[in-house]
């Protein structure tokens, strides 16, 4: 019988590796997946490569592992905001290795990586540093950068609703990069706020296939944040 469903949050990230590359949805605070962030802190994998679409904000989530000093990399679009004090201090001293990634790029990259893609052309950096190094190309008239995929290890995302074979369902805006990280990474782990009977999610709005996640675990739904 399949089932992946687990009993904690330490449960669902045993196993993490040092030096994996783990992505983590989010937009800001909407669609974070706190809860396994934490745990991940707990667990003390370190020297990680994170991919997400910001650095981090405040004290919470993402900002608290990088505290914590297990990240060795992150790969994002928006490193620095006003509370993103964390990812600031850690980059001046040259602990943090910084990829910076346009939005587009980073979620076509991160969309090639689980739909099979080798790699893809876009406008998107041409003539700027960020293309410093990379192949260009002049198609129909306008130059492209070529870009490779990025692949995970792990996959933390947060949906609202999940059942024993994985498939979830989202929230709004929560549901930002959660998807197409659920294609990229070798061990998708969701965080769910309720979990419920196979046959409950009517297919057509199921985002995302339980073929794409291996562990799904419920959390409790803590305040006004987590509604996003």
């Amino acid at each position: 019988m399949i089932n992946k469903l687990y009993a904690s949050v330490a449960d669902a990230l045993a196993g993490v590796p040092d030096g994996a590359t783990v992505m983590t949805g989010g937009f800001g605070g909407a669609g974070m997946p706190n809860e396994l962030i934490d745990g991940l802190i707990e667990q003390g994998a370190r020297d990680l490569v994170i991919v997400n679409n910001n650095a981090g904000n405040g004290e919470q989530g993402l900002a608290a592992l990088l505290k914590a000093g297990r990240v060795r990399k992150i790969i994002c679009s928006f490193p620095r905001q006003a509370d993103s004090h964390h990812f600031d201090s850690l980059y001046r001293a040259g602990k943090l290795e910084l990829e910076l990634v346009p939005q587009g790029n980073l979620a076509e990259r991160i969309r090639a990586a689980g739909a099979g893609v080798g790699a893809f052309f876009t406008p998107t950096g041409y003539g700027t540093d960020l293309a410093k190094g990379k192949e260009t190309r002049e198609i129909n008239g306008r130059m492209y950068v070529l870009e490779y995929p990025i692949h995970a290890d792990v996959a933390l995302i947060k949906a609202e609703r999940g059942d024993r074979w994985g498939n979830l369902t989202y929230r709004k805006a929560a549901r930002n990069f959660g998807p197409i990280m659920a294609t990229a990474a070798k061990c998708t782990i969701a965080q769910v706020f309720e979990t419920v009977e196979l046959g409950a999610l009517d297919p057509e709005v199921v985002v995302t296939p339980g073929i794409f996640v291996k562990r799904v675990v419920k959390v409790a739904r803590q305040g006004a944040m987590e509604a996003a």
